[in-house]
């Protein structure tokens, strides 16, 4: 049988979509491509190791999870090391939540983008 093994994209609205697409490629390290779009490439030599769990998941409409406001959506994006991440991002002036979480698949962090959208840092176990 056929499957779905991964999230193949995930598209946002958004006000400016080239300043957000800078954004996201100056903070979050992502290689854009040609068309403009934001590319992993999973087994590269710059992503030594390559592959990972990807996840979707459906919340609950009430669910705070998100953040407050009227944001539907949310990514989160596997990274490397948080805690330096989390560094490099405060030494920009991005706006981080305080929170941290910790279980015995990884730990998470959570900032917001230039439009105020939530989004969630997971660095997995090793």
């Amino acid at each position: 049988m056929a499957k779905a093994v991964g999230i193949g994209g995930v598209f946002l609205k958004a006000k400016e979509p080239k300043a957000l697409t800078a954004w996201y490629s100056a903070h979050l390290g992502i290689d854009g491509s040609e068309d403009g779009s934001l590319v992993f490439q999973e087994n590269s030599e710059k992503n030594a190791g390559g592959g990972g769990m990807t996840v979707f998941a459906h919340f609950p409409t009430g669910t705070a999870y998100f953040g407050g406001g009227p944001q539907q959506a949310m990514i989160n994006f596997r990274v490397d090391n948080l805690d330096q991440l989390l560094a490099q991002l405060a030494e920009a002036g991005v706006r981080i939540d305080p929170k941290r979480e910790e279980y015995s698949y990884g730990r998470f962090a959570w900032i917001w983008d230039l439009e105020g959208n939530r989004v969630e840092l997971w660095e997995p176990l090793r």
